[in-house]
C-alpha cells in the first residue's frame, strides 16, 4: 500500500472512504480499564454499555496504545501520516514516536510522520479529512504535514460536560471542578489551550444558555461557516439543537456530527459535547 493514515482511537471516525485501494486508514485502540476489566476501544466496543459500566464503577483508567501497536500499523504502507491525541493529555504521541523508530529500524526507506493534534476527537477528524484530500490531490507528505500542523494551530476546541468524574480521577482537571460539575447540577464549558491542555472557562446552568455561549465563542473566535465537527456522548438532542443554532447563524455552515468512540466517551461522559471549528489562527 502506498499511503496509510493512522490515528489513535481518540479520533471519532470508525471508517474512512479513501476512494482508493492504495490509501488505507486505521485506528490504534486505547484500552479502558474499569473495575479491573479491560475494554479495547475498537469497532466491537459498545459505547452505551461502556458508559453504563463506568457510571456504576468507582475505579477506572485509560491506557494509550503501545509502541508495537503503532509499529504494526506503520509497516502497512510506504508513506504514513499519523495523528494522536494531545501529548499534554496522554502518552499516545510518545508511544507513536517510539513505534515510528521501531518501524524505521526494520524498514528505513519508509516515510512516517507523527502529528500531535493538540486536542482530541473532532480535531483529529478534521485533520484526517484534510490529509486525505491532499493525498488524493497528489501532494507530497512533507507539504501535507505542514498543512496539517498549521491547521491544528487554527482549529479551536470547545466542550461542555455535565460530569468531570473521569477527568478528575485521571488527573486531567482539579477535584474542585469535578465537585462543581457533579454536585451542583450544572454544565461546565471548557476549551483546549494552544498547547493542548484543558482549560475550564465557565459554569453554566441550563442547556440553552450553554449552547448560546458556544455559538458566541464561535463568533468571537472568527468562525465563518467553514467545516466543523461536533462529537457527542449519547446526546443527540442537544447536538441537533446546537447544529440548528449554528446553521441559523451561518446558513452555509458544514456541520459534521459524530458519536464519540470509547476514549472520548470515557472522558466526555454521558451527555458531553466536543466541538471543533476553524477560527482565527
Amino acid at each position: 500500500m502506498k499511503w496509510m493514515i493512522v490515528t489513535d482511537s481518540s479520533c471519532d471516525l470508525t471508517s474512512l472512504d479513501t476512494g482508493s485501494s492504495e490509501i488505507g486508514f486505521e485506528t490504534v485502540p486505547f484500552i479502558l480499564n474499569i473495575d479491573q476489566k479491560d475494554y479495547v476501544d475498537d469497532l466491537s466496543l459498545s459505547v452505551p454499555e461502556l458508559v453504563d459500566t463506568m457510571e456504576a464503577s468507582s475505579v477506572s483508567r485509560s491506557a494509550c496504545p503501545s509502541p508495537s501497536a503503532w509499529e504494526e500499523a506503520f509497516r502497512k504502507a510506504d508513506r504514513v501520516i499519523a495523528f494522536t491525541i494531545s501529548g499534554r493529555l496522554s502518552g499516545s504521541y510518545n508511544s507513536a514516536m517510539a513505534g515510528k523508530s521501531m518501524a524505521l529500524e526494520k524498514e528505513p526507506d519508509k516515510q512516517i510522520e507523527v502529528i500531535d493534534s493538540l486536542s482530541t476527537g473532532p480535531k483529529l477528524v478534521m485533520l484526517v479529512q484534510n490529509a486525505l484530500r491532499q493525498i488524493q490531490d497528489g501532494v507530497s507528505l512533507s507539504r501535507i504535514c505542514a498543512s496539517c500542523r498549521a491547521q491544528a494551530s487554527s482549529i479551536r476546541t470547545i466542550f461542555t460536560l455535565s460530569s468531570f468524574h473521569n477527568l478528575v480521577q485521571n488527573g486531567r482537571v482539579s477535584r474542585i471542578a469535578g465537585f462543581l460539575a457533579g454536585k451542583l447540577g450544572i454544565r461546565v464549558i471548557g476549551v483546549g489551550s494552544p498547547e493542548g491542555e484543558i482549560q475550564l472557562k465557565e459554569l453554566m446552568r441550563g442547556e440553552q444558555r450553554t449552547l448560546k455561549k458556544i455559538v458566541r465563542d464561535m463568533e468571537e473566535n472568527g468562525y465563518s461557516g467553514t467545516d466543523m465537527v461536533i462529537s457527542h456522548c449519547l446526546n443527540e438532542p442537544m447536538t441537533r439543537t446546537l447544529r440548528d443554532m449554528i446553521r441559523s447563524r451561518w446558513a452555509e455552515a458544514s456541520v459534521q456530527v459524530l458519536p464519540t468512540r470509547g476514549l472520548d466517551s470515557y472522558y466526555a461522559e454521558r451527555s458531553g459535547l466536543i466541538i471543533c471549528y476553524s477560527g482565527r489562527a
